[in-house]
């Protein structure tokens, strides 16, 4: 029997089987704002809001100047489809990124976490809570890393064994204090992006020099 759950900006259904979660992609199609993450028979289908969607950019741009300040290679994969019907798992993240494993995925289209790496550092921005718990569908998938962005505070979790453990350092950028690069999202939120993002590389330069 299926069931649905509704709020303003997502639904939730239940009792979705894997073949009418993969139909559903198909249906969907890839040219779509609404994210999707399925856990076990559980779909949930999400609009994003402005707000989330803001967030989801602006911290998205954080990730690549600081990459590029610190000549890190990476990859972003935006929102794609990560899903291994073996661990009836799949989700589509705000955001990820490749940096440990860029190596080993660079130029390519397609993916298949029976082989390929699952990315090693996702973004979850949660300006309204999400219906379903989106951390046991990453651990399932083998996702290192999560950054989550909720009410203003920006966590840093880390996946031990099977669950994702708050931490205060990134495995990306385990050098800078991350918590202290987010507090320039608000000051300099009334100051337009490229200045924002001056700040930003203005910030990770200092702290290279702070190592050095």
């Amino acid at each position: 029997m299926l069931l649905i759950d509704r709020r303003a900006d997502r639904v939730v259904l239940h009792n979705i089987s894997w073949q009418q979660f993969e139909n559903l992609l198909v249906d969907l199609g890839a040219n779509r704002a609404a994210r999707i993450a399925y856990d076990d028979g559980t779909l949930e289908i999400m609009t994003p809001l402005p707000e989330h969607e803001y967030y989801k950019e602006i911290i998205g741009d954080i990730i690549k100047d600081t990459a590029e300040v610190l000549e890190l290679d990476y990859e972003c994969y935006g929102s794609t489809t990560w899903k291994r019907e073996l661990k009836k798992a799949g989700i589509e993240s705000d955001n990820c990124f490749y940096f440990q494993n860029e190596a080993l995925i660079r130029g390519k289209l397609k993916f298949d976490l029976n082989q390929d790496p699952p990315s090693d550092l996702a973004l979850e921005i949660d300006v309204t809570s999400k219906s379903l718990d989106r951390f046991p569908i990453y651990a399932r998938l083998g996702v290192p890393e999560i950054w989550s962005y909720d009410s203003g505070v920006m966590k840093i979790y880390q996946l031990q064994g099977e669950e994702y453990i708050q931490t205060e350092t990134s495995l990306v950028f385990p050098n800078l204090n991350i918590q202290e690069n987010f507090s320039l999202i608000e000051r300099y939120r009334m100051a337009g992006r490229r200045v924002f993002r001056q700040a930003i590389r203005e910030w990770v330069r200092a702290q290279m020099e702070k190592e050095e």
